[in-house]
């Protein structure tokens, strides 16, 4: 990396952090609420609700986790800085579309526009990758991670504030304002990064087959679970409080509230976490996270009142705040710096097959097995995939994480 390029790390960390928040602020705002949406404004019956439910929020992931790749490659080739813009433009589009659905055809329909969209996240990963120094990596990542989850702490309770204010529709509006600053912000404030050195003609074969390195392998393995798990239990998550709560009343802040007790908890663990993948280890930060989420995401299972549902819920995601942080760590360690947009664009995609793959799984569940089976599901499945990591792990750790580049 170039001086300038060095000296530019910080403004560019302050930027994308802030359009990590607002993107995800106008992602939690309305996007968890989908299921009250499909009830409350476009009289789908209840009975049919779960099903809509999942097919709505799977054809988005299917759609988007097909074109990350494709995105990734074309930031790789062209500009990063383009494809950034490009996605929050169009994800500006979609949500000012979503606040004017009539049915739930064309909420799915907004929904499958929207995947075509998306790639907003994984190109802001590429862009700091870019501009952090090899020591500041860990800590950059972690910053970043914490915005995305500040923004979950904002988000279900400005869409919980603004549905009991208004209406649900104008919280996509406001979502699209919030795209729209973001295309702002990334015009004018962020510069296109130097492109990466050529790599050379040995390194070639390995630079075209990211997915034939084992440590990729295995962090998009982590990466498609982790994301299952979340979506696992988000479709019933308003129908598991509302069981809690013994009403539907003000179903949709009380839910609001509690997706952000997990937000409030990412905020102040990620950077930690970050710190400590940069001292000890992106790995073992990894295996320590998920081991505590899997753990703690069990207990949630656990209490029949809402207190110590929450209670259990802030403490799982002071561990959940560091297992993106560590697998993007890993990621950008194990890769070139030219195939950064196809190595996010790629975790992106293992991302979305989790989210595929994660409502349809809840929904088949919940409509067999009680809620609580759901969200003890979610926790469980974690325990595997850490046993699995740990036994795959390279026999040396490097003593200095910054400077952990191999491809075991």
């Amino acid at each position: 990396m170039n001086t300038s390029a060095q000296q530019a790390w910080k403004p560019a960390l302050i930027i994308l952090s802030l359009s990590a928040v607002l993107m995800s602020v106008s992602y939690t705002m309305l996007i968890p609420f989908l299921p009250m949406y499909l009830l409350q404004e476009l009289h789908v019956a209840q009975s049919d609700v779960n099903l809509w439910s999942g097919v709505i929020f799977s054809s988005s992931f299917l759609i988007s986790g097909i074109m990350a790749p494709i995105w990734g490659a074309m930031a790789d080739k062209r500009s990063r800085k383009l494809m950034a813009v490009r996605a929050a433009v169009l994800l500006s589009i979609s949500y000012a579309l979503g606040g004017i659905v009539q049915n739930e055809w064309q909420l799915l329909a907004m929904r499958c526009f929207q995947g075509f969209a998306a790639g907003l996240w994984p190109a802001c990963l590429s862009l700091m990758t870019c501009y952090a120094p090899k020591e500041k990596l860990g800590i950059c990542l972690g910053t970043l991670q914490g915005a995305m989850t500040a923004g979950g702490v904002l988000g279900p309770l400005a869409g919980g504030i603004l549905a009991e204010a208004f209406d649900m529709r104008t919280t996509f509006f406001v979502g699209a304002v919030g795209l729209a600053i973001i295309t702002f912000l990334l015009v004018f404030f962020i510069k296109e990064p130097p492109k990466a050195k050529t790599v050379e003609k040995h390194k070639v074969e390995k630079k075209n087959n990211l997915l034939k390195i084992p440590v990729v392998q295995r962090m998009l393995l982590a990466a498609g679970v982790v994301q299952l798990t979340i979506l696992l239990q988000q479709p019933i998550m308003p129908l598991y409080v509302g069981e809690l709560n013994g009403s539907m009343e003000r179903i949709v802040f009380t839910t609001g509230l509690l997706f952000s007790v997990v937000g409030i908890a990412g905020v102040i663990a990620s950077p930690v976490w970050g710190i400590v993948g940069q001292r000890w280890g992106f790995r073992p930060a990894l295996y320590a996270s998920l081991f505590g989420t899997a753990v703690f995401g069990m207990i949630q299972a656990i209490p029949d009142t809402l207190v110590p549902f929450g209670i259990w819920r802030f403490i799982g995601g002071l561990t959940f705040a560091g297992i993106f942080p560590a697998i993007n760590a890993v990621l950008t360690n194990s890769t070139e710096p030219g195939d950064r947009g196809r190595i996010f664009g790629l975790s992106y995609a293992a991302q979305q097959v989790g989210s595929v793959l994660g409502p349809i799984f809840g929904g088949a569940m919940a409509m067999f097995l009680p809620l609580k089976a759901v969200v003890f599901t979610a926790g469980f499945v974690l325990l595997p995939l850490v046993i699995f990591l740990y036994l795959k792990k390279p026999a040396v750790e490097p003593s200095n994480a910054g400077e952990e580049k191999h491809f075991d």
